[in-house]
């Protein structure tokens, strides 16, 4: 088993695409790769890489779903000590995706032509996130 942790520096909210990261590290082999986000409030996702629309629609899908918490309909929301972007964060990242498996072949991963890997960032401010990363 090979292994590694790639960093990714967000700037906000939105779709951070790594595929080329992950291409770069893999050894010419075969095997199932395995990446795993080690944060709560953000998430992985494989998505389409050719329209940016389609993240402007994903983002829009999601703040409509889980809106701030500073918006009247989700006063509910107890844990806010981090700011109203915090809870509606661990929310989001608790729908989605915070591992992948994707097969390799002869070090390529069998991605389709328009997918992309992403670290789908749900906080304001800026962070480094870390996705280990292990191909087995």
């Amino acid at each position: 088993m090979t292994q590694t942790t790639f960093e990714i520096a967000t700037r906000g909210p939105g779709l951070h695409e790594f595929t080329d990261k992950v291409a770069g590290w893999l050894p010419d082999r075969d095997g199932v790769l395995t990446l795993f986000v080690r944060h709560t409030s953000c998430s992985l996702l494989i998505q389409e890489n050719a329209d940016p629309d389609v993240q402007a629609d994903l983002m829009g899908w999601i703040d409509r779903l889980v809106p701030r918490a500073d918006t009247p309909e989700m006063r509910y929301l107890r844990h806010r000590a981090e700011g109203p972007d915090d809870m509606p964060a661990h929310i989001k990242a608790a729908h989605l995706p915070v591992s992948l498996t994707i097969p390799v072949s002869a070090g390529r991963m069998a991605l389709g032509t328009w997918q992309g890997i992403y670290l789908w960032e749900h906080r304001d401010d800026p962070h480094t996130r870390r996705v280990a990363a292990a191909l087995a």
